[in-house]
This record gives C-alpha cells, structure tokens and sequence, in this order.
C-alpha cells in the first residue's frame, strides 16, 4: 500500500479515536448531570461525535478505517475515568464536566488542525476536517456559555 494512503488512514483513525473516546465521554457526563439542560448538551454532542464518524466512514470507503465499534483510545479511557473521580470529588459536577469538556475540545480543535496541515490528504476529506472543527470550536463556545449559567 502506498505510504501516503496509510499516512492519510492512520490520521483519520487518530481523528476517529477521538471521536470515538468523545461519544463515550459526553454519553458518560450525559449521564451524570444534575442539570438538564447540560445533559441534553452533553447528549446532544455524544450523537454529533458519532455522527461525524459515520461521516469518516462514507467519505472514505477506500480507506480501511477499522470497525464501526467504539473502541476509542486508552488515553480517553483514563480520561473518562478521571472526569469520574473530578466528578466524584467536586461538590459542582456539572461544571467540572463542562471544564473537562472545554479542555477535550481545544486537544480536538489543535487535532484536528494539524491533518488540515497534512498535504496528502483529498480535499472532500479536508472540507470533513474543517466542518467538524469549526463545530467543536462552535460547541466550546456553548461549553463556555453553560459554565457561567450554572455558576
């Protein structure tokens, strides 16, 4: 296989795992929230992860982007889990998620800035990239504006 292929495959499976740590984070803060209003949020951004994988997937039919299981990384694993302990031991859970969520999203943003940088990548792919992060960085806004509501 070409090396700018797999190149191209292992950033886009990096994007994925990402995705996939993401969907579990947001459907595990959904379910820890006391407000409602942040966790229709949280859930809301768990089905847009999941979604922009499901985009990956038909955008790249060629590529071999591994199953369609979560699997996610073991990077977002701790991560997850340390949200449970921040949780656990933060008298404002809700606000610790949101904290959490807003670091998640600026890691995501500069992810996925750097595979905008990468020259092999197709433009139909490139033009994914950037429509998924102009939406997480249209979400942190949002994050921003639930941490000083629930305040």
């Amino acid at each position: 296989m070409n090396t700018d292929v797999k190149t191209i495959e292992n950033r886009l499976k990096d994007l994925m795992s990402k995705n996939e740590d993401a969907v579990k984070g947001f459907k595990k803060a959904a379910d820890n929230a006391k407000d409602k209003g942040v966790k229709a949020f949280f859930e809301r951004r768990a089905k847009q992860r999941a979604l922009f994988l499901k985009t990956f997937r038909n955008a790249a039919p060629d590529l071999d982007l591994g199953s369609t299981a979560l699997e996610g990384s073991a990077a977002g694993q701790m991560h997850r889990a340390w949200m449970d302990v921040k949780s656990f031991f933060t008298a404002d859970d809700d606000e610790a998620m949101l904290e959490e969520a807003v670091r998640g999203d600026k890691a995501a943003v500069e992810e996925y800035n750097d595979v905008l940088t990468e020259t092999m990548v197709p433009q139909r792919l490139k033009e994914i990239i950037r429509e998924q992060r102009d939406e997480i960085k249209n979400d942190l806004e949002t994050s921003k504006i639930l941490e000083d509501v629930i305040q």
